[in-house]
């Protein structure tokens, strides 16, 4: 992701991978189906990841998919990891209003899971973006395996 993404709306986004909710909750822990499919957040600093600095990829905890690389994490200060860019074409954006606040939602593009919000507010990042992500919806694969 370079500069400014185009949001999309959610109501016209069809994931590939297609679960019923009861197939998550099997698969998923009941901290994962929290952030993946109801839109959850760990609490800041709590999470495996938001202070890891292993070489490697993080995929999406639900599906797989490959969403970051290590390259790309920086430390925001946030207490959620933080990633300048994401994969190419891996990641799903739509508006977020809740909680009075407007934010931009990203999810995994295969599955539909919630990750985490982006935000244009890492002038220190070559892209100037920071993607706030929760560790439960992600999970890291080291550069040697």
């Amino acid at each position: 992701m370079a500069g400014k993404q185009d949001t999309d709306s959610r109501m016209t986004f069809d994931p590939k991978i297609k679960k019923t909710e009861e197939e998550w909750r099997e698969q998923l822990s009941e901290e994962e189906y929290h952030v993946l499919r109801q839109k959850g957040t760990e609490r800041p600093y709590t999470g495996e990841y938001w202070d890891f600095k292993g070489e490697g990829e993080y995929s999406c905890r639900a599906c797989g998919a490959k969403l970051f690389d290590s390259t790309a994490k920086f430390d925001s200060g946030c207490g959620w990891p933080s990633f300048f860019e994401s994969h190419k074409d891996t990641i799903q954006y739509d508006q977020d209003n809740t909680h009075g606040m407007h934010r931009i939602e990203v999810m995994c593009k295969a599955c539909g899971g919630h990750l985490g919000h982006v935000f244009n507010d890492a002038p220190q990042t070559p892209t100037g973006m920071r993607y706030c992500i929760n560790s439960a919806s992600i999970q890291f694969k080291d550069k040697g395996e």
